[in-house]
């Protein structure tokens, strides 16, 4: 395996690939001195706001006792360990290169390598290393990291027509490759996760087909009750889960370890033992408003035009009642001779008195001064004049997910966001930031101004919001804005996107001393894409991981055909307790399956295609396309490929 890139994303996946998979592994980097790092000047603003909370809360509590919390499943990471990437297992091989030319992939061994992953943070880079790559070996499994969704579908169709070319179409020697192209995104793999944090509280959560699915830990039952199998029951936790004592699913928990997809005897007979649940992720707050209704005055004109038609409506009042007073007409007439007067309509004051003469021309006057506030209204109205023409947060406004940053990721974030239903609120600081045009389109309320800032937080009703999602780029950003929002509500559900392991795992554990009936979730977005852009490499369409205690459980999407194991079974002849399990058959056509709504157009969502209650009886079709959760032993069994070393499963 061959992994080229220049950010933190390349490292995880490396990691993940030796770590996970066994796999020996090339790693392409930037020379140390052109990495880019952030500021000390940052980190020791950071660094600072971390020292004041650590300092608070050892006056309070004497030490950080609510550090243990940070190593569970449900942590900063999703991993094996705790708030790093799993122990390596296979060998990694460092070239330091600037760039990804040809010499440098020849160096590294493209020409033998089984896969090659370009995760610059740049699209073009990966663009052009893939071309050269697909020249150099065209049986080349690739997976490239693009923003763009268009993009990345064109050049999929385009590299894999280039390797099927390259390989005469032959079945021999190249049917033995997976020469397939992969794009992916890694604010696309990260964002169901975040999403999904802000609503439930846990990254253990898998997107497939515009559903996100999580994993819920269920208590074991009382006497006489029945456990709620939610989509269908994934684990049983180990006997020792709730013992303080016990061993929590570690490797000396022999029988009383998690037992991964059992059947349903299994379950029955379990006593006194949890239960992990698959379910759709809900979201149980206040709904969004009706669609498109009538919109209010007040998101159309600005205050100071709403003054502008407020005082000159009172000019014509008085007017009217100054054209009464000298005229002697009545009320009716005399506001209507006022009008008259105001729209310059042809009417003149001749052989009139002189205060009725006079009155016409202030009218006059007034009625040139109406023309250019009509005009502004309606040219402001169209968004002429206030090019941004983004929403406000409605009053009244609660149960919401406050969402710093509208970045790559903040926009994907945002999006999904919006797919659950959920209301939710904007921060940005950059009025030219590239997800205002989505939140735009979307209808999604945004408040322009510096996080950092008194009073923008309180723009975006925090106060009464439901949770907060830091998304900047910028960690100390993100820290600054959640130790405000939690001085504001100490009880306010946090999520913080860090950059640094050790930063991130000190501000978790303060965090949690802090405020420990709150809940609080630091996550990185290489270490929650990693998972998805490593099962891209081994050739497998991998949905995602749930981890279960210190097990992992995967999630793909397997075409039926080609696997004896699933081929022409039923579902129950097809599970296997411990090693997979079909959860779900995939019935929408094979261009659409996979595919989520793009923020970047205005295409409707579409529906899912995924259907969930299949009966026992059902047999698999050569043409079908399932849905499983599987062990990494199982599913490396089922798709036929070994591991070099066993790294239990």
């Amino acid at each position: 395996m061959v992994v080229c890139g220049d950010d933190g994303l390349a490292h995880r996946l490396s990691a993940e690939l030796r770590g996970v998979y066994g796999e020996q592994v090339t790693l392409v980097v930037p020379p140390a001195e052109r990495v880019a790092r952030q500021p000390v000047v940052g980190r020791a603003r950071g660094s600072t706001l971390l020292n004041r909370v650590s300092a608070a809360v050892t006056r309070a509590a004497g030490n950080g006792n609510g550090s243990s919390s940070g190593g569970g499943t449900d942590g900063r990471t999703t991993g094996t360990g705790g708030g790093r990437a799993p122990q390596p297992s296979g060998d990694e091989r460092l070239l330091e290169a600037a760039e990804a030319s040809e010499a440098v992939l020849a160096e590294a061994g493209v020409e033998r390598a089984a896969a090659l992953a370009l995760v610059y943070d740049d699209d073009e880079t990966n663009i052009r290393a893939a071309l050269t790559a697909r020249r150099l070996n065209p049986r080349l499994r690739l997976v490239l990291r693009l923003y763009n969704r268009r993009l990345g579908q064109h050049i999929e169709e385009l590299l894999d027509q280039a390797a099927a070319l390259a390989s005469g179409g032959s079945g021999g020697e190249a049917g033995a490759f997976d020469a397939s192209t992969t794009v992916l995104s890694d604010a696309d793999t990260a964002a169901p996760a975040l999403a999904a944090t802000a609503v439930a509280g846990t990254t253990k959560v898998v997107q497939t087909d515009g559903l996100i699915l999580r994993a819920v830990d269920r208590p074991p039952p009382g006497p006489g009750q029945v456990a709620d199998p939610g989509l269908c029951t994934l684990a049983l936790l180990s006997a020792t889960a709730n013992d303080p004592a016990g061993a929590d699913g570690s490797e000396g928990s022999g029988a009383h370890g998690p037992q991964l997809l059992p059947d349903e005897r299994a379950v029955a007979e379990a006593t006194g033992r949890g239960t992990v649940v698959l379910e759709a992720v809900s979201y149980a707050g206040p709904a969004l408003p009706a669609g498109r209704s009538v919109v209010p005055l007040g998101s159309l004109l600005s205050r100071r035009l709403r003054w502008s038609f407020a005082g000159l409506v009172g000019c014509v009042v008085a007017l009217a009642i100054a054209s009464m007073a000298v005229t002697g007409e009545p009320p009716l007439r005399a506001t209507y001779l006022t009008l008259l007067d105001l729209f310059a309509i042809d009417n003149p004051a001749i052989g009139e008195p002189v205060g009725r003469q006079i009155l016409q021309l202030l009218s006059a006057l007034v009625g040139l001064l109406l023309l250019p506030v009509l005009l502004a209204a309606v040219l402001e109205a169209l968004g002429t004049f206030r090019g941004t023409a983004l929403r406000k947060p409605p009053r009244g406004l609660s149960g919401h997910v406050v969402l710093l940053g509208v970045g790559k990721i903040g926009t994907r974030v945002m999006t999904r966001l919006r797919e659950l239903k959920i209301p939710v609120v904007c921060v940005e600081g950059d009025p030219e930031a590239r997800g205002l045009a989505t939140a735009r389109r979307l209808r999604v309320p945004v408040v322009l101004g510096d996080v950092t800032q008194e009073g923008v937080l309180e723009a975006a009703k925090i106060h009464r919001a439901h949770a907060l999602l830091a998304l900047t780029s910028a960690d100390t950003t993100n820290l600054e804005a959640v130790l405000y929002a939690r001085s504001v509500r100490p009880d306010l559900r946090v999520v913080l996107r860090l950059y640094d392991d050790d930063f991130a795992t000190a501000v978790y554990r303060t965090l949690r001393a802090a405020h420990p009936g709150a809940l609080t979730r630091s996550r990185s977005v290489s270490h929650l894409a990693a998972p998805a852009f490593a099962g891209a490499m081994m050739g497998r369409q991998i949905l995602g991981a749930i981890p279960v205690e210190r097990r992992v459980l995967l999630f793909a999407a397997v075409d039926v055909a080609g696997h004896p194991q699933l081929e022409g079974r039923t579902l129950a002849e097809a599970f296997r307790a411990g090693a997979w399990r079909v959860l779900a058959l995939d019935t929408a056509e094979r261009g659409e399956r996979g595919q989520t709504s793009d923020p970047e157009t205005n295409a409707p969502d579409r529906t899912s295609g995924l259907v969930w209650d299949l009966p026992p009886t059902y047999v698999l079709r050569t043409e079908d396309r399932v849905v499983l959760a599987a062990t990494r032993r199982g599913l490396a069994e089922l798709l036929g490929r070994r591991r070099r070393e066993t790294t239990g499963g």
